[in-house]
């Protein structure tokens, strides 16, 4: 028996207003069922928190649960709770808010919501979830009573121009709603959600952490004794109901942290650090992070598909959510469960959201905390993590200016000091010579290439560490980072170096100044030479071994740097560097008398030419035009034969 029906229209052309909608938020189907179930989810969490505050309430909370019913013959999927339900008044103000606003003025306050937040609590106003129905059904129809009350309320629509209420005798506590599905069309990734394994494929992937049971009747086949089928029909659970992430550590075995893991980040290692956490407060959310003990193939491709989970009180919305960390700890995997956002929430309202960017902040504190615990307490732990991931964490130091002196305390480098272990910038500072007040560090492809530069002579010959920075991103870092510990970072091939002490430079100067006097022709000289090159010519402090190098200025760019940005596409002018020369090398003391007793020989030329590529080679370089300079060799050594 049903009383009092009401036929109502739409204020506005809801097809359009559903069609807004449904493309501006989901881009995938399935999240209807997701949509359905965390609804059912939030109306049983309140008529439990009910039942506890009016003990006058006479419901039964033995048994709360959600059912999926399908009737593949009617093709329908009906979605039921048994929960608190809702009177004829709140579905008017609930489910037909939406159908009252209409679809210019529902425009027009979107445009209006500029920050995220405000966008975020009006699209869950204009309650999207219930209507994502209307993106693989025909017609929907909700049947609900509220607890503690007589009748309930039958609502329905095809989602066109109206739709219809009225009140009913015999309507069981919480709701259900039908869904009249749509026909099966693949080439709308529409799928057949009368099929048990879809729906089971979808609860486990969106819903398998709601609090409450999500059932449903399954049938199995198997074989009798006669070797004939026989189908039974059994109630099964679709979902774990396992939401590790709200249950304390000590309450969570090392097993089943492993086993989420590799679920939820595709991985077959297991993880090097487990990572839980709970903020209170003004916003609350649980985390269940994880570093990997071994770097994802993908860490450094420009497509990553697997990262942090995020989900909305238990209920799954994005699987890699780019958001919720800075882009150098991409490598953490894991689950964020947020309280206060809403479902109904796109990667471009949470790049805007103040909720998200407060959780991203304590997240990277904590993700970083937990590594300078590591670098404390676990060496061998974290030698892995350094090994695997600290190439990509080393791009924080360019892009996180609030977190960077975290980053700097935990980071590890190459040095001189030893072949085999990296030190810390703190270990570095402790074992710096008295009356040294820079961190020296070099740049290049490969440590060996490195020991063997020319630049190193003279801090090799003084025992002076410096720092051997082998990673593309490390010629990035160390032009952004000014200082460590009020150090600043000095590269050993930029400017002019002074490793002298106060008396070993007075002992010196007036050596220093004879052969300034002596080389000062043969300087002038080989700049205008080769000034095509390079912008000075001058002698040099940190070669003991080798005739020359090539030096840049204190703050200009390295060639290994401008190579990097010319391959990205960016045009970078070539910078002129410095060619010093060792006046203690036969090569160059020669040079200088040769060119005091026939300075207009061509040969001069020549050999200054040689000599500048030969610096070159020694850094790593490469010469402009190899041709020319194998043929000057080649006849330097057949004079020599």
């Amino acid at each position: 028996m049903s009383t009092h029906v009401e036929q109502r229209e739409f204020q506005a052309e809801t097809r359009q207003l559903l069609d807004l909608m449904i493309h501006s938020i989901y881009s995938n189907k399935d999240t209807f069922l997701r949509e359905l179930i965390s609804n059912a989810s939030d109306a049983l969490d309140k008529l439990r928190l009910e039942s506890f505050r009016d003990k006058d309430l006479q419901v039964d909370t033995s048994d709360l649960h959600i059912e999926l019913e399908v009737d593949k013959a009617a093709r329908t999927l009906t979605v039921r709770d048994n929960g608190i339900g809702m009177t004829r008044d709140e579905v008017v103000d609930l489910i037909g808010t939406l159908a009252r606003s209409g679809t210019g003025e529902l425009r027009q306050k979107l445009r209006e919501a500029k920050d995220a937040a405000a966008s975020q609590e009006l699209i869950g106003q204009f309650g999207i979830g219930f209507y994502a129905s209307f993106m693989v059904a025909d017609k929907v129809t909700l049947v609900t009573r509220k607890a503690g009350e007589a009748s309930g309320t039958r609502w329905e629509s095809s989602g066109e121009s109206t739709y219809t209420i009225e009140t009913v005798d015999d309507a069981p506590q919480g709701t259900s709603v039908t869904l009249h599905l749509k026909p099966e069309d693949a080439d709308d990734h529409l799928f057949d959600y009368t099929s048990q394994w879809k729906l089971e494929e979808i609860v486990k992937k969106y819903s398998d952490f709601i609090a409450w049971p999500i059932r449903m009747e399954v049938t199995r086949t198997t074989k009798g004794e006669d070797g004939t089928d026989e189908v039974s029909v059994e109630t099964k659970t679709l979902n774990s109901q396992k939401a590790l992430w709200a249950r304390s550590r000590d309450e969570v075995s090392d097993e089943e942290y492993t086993e989420f893991y590799k679920h939820v980040a595709h991985a077959w290692d297991e993880p090097l650090e487990i990572i839980p956490m709970r903020a209170e407060g003004t916003f609350e959310y649980q985390a269940l992070l994880f570093i990997p003990s071994h770097a994802p193939f993908d860490l450094f491709a420009r497509e990553r598909t697997t990262g942090i989970q995020l989900y909305v009180k238990r209920v799954f919305i994005m699987d890699d959510c780019e958001d919720l960390v800075p882009e150098y700890l991409r490598f953490v995997k894991g689950v964020v469960d947020a309280q206060d956002l809403s479902l109904n929430v796109s990667r471009e309202i949470l790049q805007q959201d103040r909720q998200i960017r407060a959780i991203r902040r304590r997240l990277t504190k904590k993700v970083l905390s937990t590594v300078k615990d590591m670098a404390t307490q676990d060496a061998d732990k974290y030698r892995t993590f350094w090994n695997e991931f600290g190439r990509v964490l080393k791009e924080g130091l360019i892009s996180d200016t609030d977190n960077r002196d975290t980053l700097l305390q935990i980071a590890s480098f190459d040095s001189t000091a030893s072949d085999d272990e990296q030190t810390t910038l703190a270990g570095y500072v402790e074992r710096m010579k008295d009356g040294q007040d820079e961190i020296y560090y070099i740049t290049g492809e490969s440590r060996q290439l490195l020991e063997s530069s020319p630049h190193m002579e003279a801090f090799a010959a003084k025992g002076i560490e410096v720092l051997l920075l082998t990673d593309p991103v490390d010629e990035m870092w160390v032009t952004s980072v000014p200082e460590y510990d009020g150090k600043p970072f000095r590269s050993v091939a930029k400017g002019e170096v002074d490793l002298d002490t106060e008396d070993e430079k007075k002992a010196a100067e007036a050596e220093r100044e004879e052969q300034e006097k002596e080389f000062g022709d043969l300087l002038t000289w080989m700049k205008d030479t080769l000034d095509e090159h390079v912008k000075e010519v001058r002698l040099s402090s940190r070669l003991t071994t080798s005739p020359a190098c090539i030096v840049g200025d204190t703050f200009s760019m390295s060639p290994a740097l401008e190579r990097m940005y010319r391959a990205s596409g960016q045009p970078i002018p070539r910078t002129k560097r410095i060619l010093e020369l060792n006046a203690e090398h036969p090569l160059v003391s020669g040079l200088r008398t040769a060119h005091a007793e026939r300075n207009d020989d061509p040969a001069l030329a020549e050999t200054a030419e040689l000599l500048y590529g030969m610096a070159l080679i020694a850094e790593g370089g490469e010469v402009e035009d190899p041709a020319r300079f194998t043929r000057l060799l080649a006849d330097r050594l057949a004079r020599t034969v």
